[in-house]
């Protein structure tokens, strides 16, 4: 055993062990995520309508002359009827008489 080198064998390859070794690094995404509010400010117009009505009263004078006969103070007029102070009479059938 003396002076003799050692004999060396071909190696022996064992399967290979797989390590995981876990790096972690953030990203930050940003999300915008947008609102829009539109205010609507609407003008209603209501129209109204009104019907005022007025009233008045009428009080109509009426006049009437009559004949009473040949007067002396009547003359007579031109048409055979008496006359007054307000001209002669119309014919029957004409003027408020």
């Amino acid at each position: 055993m003396f002076g003799r080198p050692p004999i060396v064998m071909p190696p022996v390859v064992h399967p290979t062990k797989c390590c995981v070794q876990f790096n972690c690094q953030e990203v930050i995404v940003p999300h915008v995520h947008p609102t829009h509010t539109t205010f609507v400010n609407q003008t209603n117009f209501k129209h109204n309508h009104y019907f005022p009505q007025t009233q008045s009263a009428l009080d109509p004078t009426t006049s009437q002359h009559f004949s009473c006969g040949q007067q002396p103070c009547c003359p007579q007029g031109p048409m055979g009827g008496p006359q007054g102070p307000w001209g002669p009479r119309p014919p029957h059938g004409y003027g408020g008489y």
